[in-house]
């Protein structure tokens, strides 16, 4: 999963950062991603997982780190997050 979302990340945010060379946890607002590039993110999740993020998880949260990210996608591919 986390992979996918790095590979992601790379394609669609336009982080001055180097992708690959970040951490799980690393904030990635402060690594240079702006709100806009966050809802580019959310679409192409949303596309390449098959999933569609609830009102719940379109949040600074939810975007702030790889790891946060791929929570949010295991969460609603699993079906643990439908719903909330």
């Amino acid at each position: 999963m986390e992979s996918r979302v790095r590979e992601i990340l790379a394609a669609r945010s336009d982080l001055p950062a180097d992708v690959t060379r970040l951490k799980g946890n690393s904030d990635l607002y402060a690594a240079g991603l702006s709100s806009f590039a966050s809802v580019q993110i959310m679409l192409a999740l949303e596309e390449a997982f098959d999933v569609e993020f609830p009102d719940s998880l379109l949040n600074r949260k939810t975007f702030q780190s790889i790891d946060a990210i791929s929570a949010a996608v295991e969460g609603l591919v699993s079906g643990a997050l439908v719903g909330e």
